[in-house]
């Protein structure tokens, strides 16, 4: 077995009949599955690194016969923060449920592999379908990115301006908090931003199993 747990160990290639590209963090993926499962784990406050390709994992058929198996992402978690400091390491295989049905026979021993793989670096062996992936936290997740850092970034006085004025309210929604501090359409359309930065850094607390709108319930953090 070849290991390596900070680079791919295959290269993915570009313009093969899967959907490839690159995410802004370099790392590439070979479906759209893939790639909408990295957009996950880049705003998942708890997940330290991943790595596409991560591993070669050789195994013997049912002939007996050498073969090999690269599943398709290894998920570090951070070890600075709670709850992610008690979670293992994910060596994971992206699938789509219709795929994973057809040609269970066939993977089955790839997947045995990894999970003997996975316990013995202490990690654990996990297959991602569509039905996890393809999710509303997705689609917040993609959304939400684009504020998380955003450029140029808003200044402390109207963060603490907005925080000040949640915590006053204790619970409301995006639409209400904003005519709470603006009545003027523009300056409302100028800080909904802010909301949206504020959400993805986790200071304003958001039900993100459920699409976000102007009337999704938002509440202070206390942080």
């Amino acid at each position: 077995m070849t290991d390596s747990h900070t680079l791919p160990v295959r290269k993915i290639p570009i313009g093969t009949r899967s959907v490839t590209g690159t995410m802004p963090d370099g790392s590439r993926f070979e479906s759209t599955l893939e790639r909408d499962l990295m957009y996950i784990l880049r705003f998942d406050i708890n997940v330290d690194k991943y790595v596409a390709q991560p591993v070669k994992i050789e195994y013997k058929d049912k002939d007996g016969r050498l073969r090999s198996y690269t599943p398709d992402i290894l998920i570090h978690h951070r070890k600075d923060i709670l709850p992610a400091k008690n979670m293992p390491s994910i060596l994971g295989e992206v699938k789509y449920r219709e795929n994973l049905r057809e040609n269970f026979a066939e993977l089955r021993p790839k997947f045995k592999a990894a999970i003997h793989y996975a316990k013995e670096h202490g990690w654990k062996f996990k297959i991602i379908t569509d039905r996890e992936i393809r999710t509303p936290y997705m689609a917040n997740a993609k959304f939400l990115l684009g504020f998380k850092n955003p450029d140029p970034y808003p200044k402390f006085e109207i963060l603490q301006m907005v925080l000040n004025r949640l915590r006053e309210l204790r619970e409301t929604d995006v639409d209400s908090l904003l005519t709470s501090i603006y009545r003027d359409k523009w300056n409302q359309a100028e800080l909904l931003p802010v909301i949206w930065h504020l959400i993805a850094i986790r200071r304003i607390g958001n039900d993100l199993t459920l699409p976000i709108t102007m009337r999704s319930k938002i509440w202070h953090m206390g942080n």
